[in-house]
């Protein structure tokens, strides 16, 4: 009877903590990942002991994001993403907003323990998490992209400190999230193009509905531009440069070249 309960318990627990990584799921590869290893990239002072804390801190910062994000429009997942828990029905709207904001103190205290610097990450975070999300500021399409570079530099400047022994980020790392930050500010519509049609019959206001060839053509400009500037900054020698501009202008061509749905998702890939 006791063995009987327990596994039940234990069912439970696994199926709740399962509902909880599928918040995330779909950010493990385009965000969890990169974020982690430009972290430990970046960290002063790099300690393979305190490396798992960088995915540690970043991956609650993002299940704090994602489940704001997902209980906003629920309607539309049912329809376009059914496996995320809240339509697939593993969990309730309601239930999922307190998890939303018992994350904000959980967060913050988790922050806590790293120092000043990643607090006041997670405390940024935390206000345009609400900005991007309860106040609708991903529904226009500069404003969507302004926010998400802010919102990824904070995940870089708290997993970096997270990363690192000495609980701060040097001038390298902090000019390492400023770069990142202006490139995620200037070329995240890129992610938008896939979803154009849609989010004209939605009326979502993204850069590629109100400027459609405009912002085409500063993919074929911001790419290349930037694989040259990093190139500079970070001193690589004149073969290394040229191959990433020039795949840089590869990929910026192609969202010129070829507009279709699958095209526009190879060229994301």
């Amino acid at each position: 009877m006791f063995s009987q309960a327990l596994t039940v318990r234990a069912d439970s627990i696994a199926r709740h903590l399962e509902t909880i990584f599928l918040f995330t799921q779909n950010d493990i590869r385009t965000t969890l990942i990169p974020v982690t290893i430009f972290a430990l990239s970046a960290a002063p002072r790099y300690d393979p002991i305190h490396a798992w804390h960088a995915p540690l801190w970043i991956w609650f910062h993002l299940l704090q994001f994602d489940i704001a994000n997902q209980i906003q429009d629920p309607e539309e997942d049912r329809k376009n993403k059914p496996s995320r828990p809240i339509p697939a029905g593993r969990i309730s709207v309601d239930n999922a907003a307190d998890i939303r904001w018992v994350l904000v103190p959980v967060c913050l205290m988790l922050s806590l323990w790293y120092g000043t610097q990643a607090l006041l990450a997670s405390t940024v975070f935390a206000v345009f998490t609400i900005w991007y999300n309860e106040l609708h500021g991903d529904k226009m399409g500069l404003s969507k992209n302004v926010l998400t570079a802010i919102l990824g530099g904070c995940l870089e400047v708290g997993g970096t400190v997270a990363a690192g022994s000495n609980s701060r980020i040097d001038k390298v790392g902090a000019l390492a999230v400023a770069l990142s930050s202006a490139v995620f500010a200037t070329t995240l519509h890129a992610q938008d193009f896939k979803d154009e049609e849609g989010d004209r019959l939605t009326g979502r206001c993204t850069l590629p509905t109100i400027f459609p060839k405009a912002a085409r053509f500063s993919m074929m400009l911001g790419i290349p531009l930037w694989s040259f500037v990093l190139s500079h900054v970070w001193k690589l020698d004149a073969l290394s440069t040229a191959a990433f501009v020039a795949y840089g202008a590869y990929v910026g061509i192609r969202f010129v070249m070829y507009d279709t749905v699958g095209a526009d998702k190879q060229s994301m890939d």
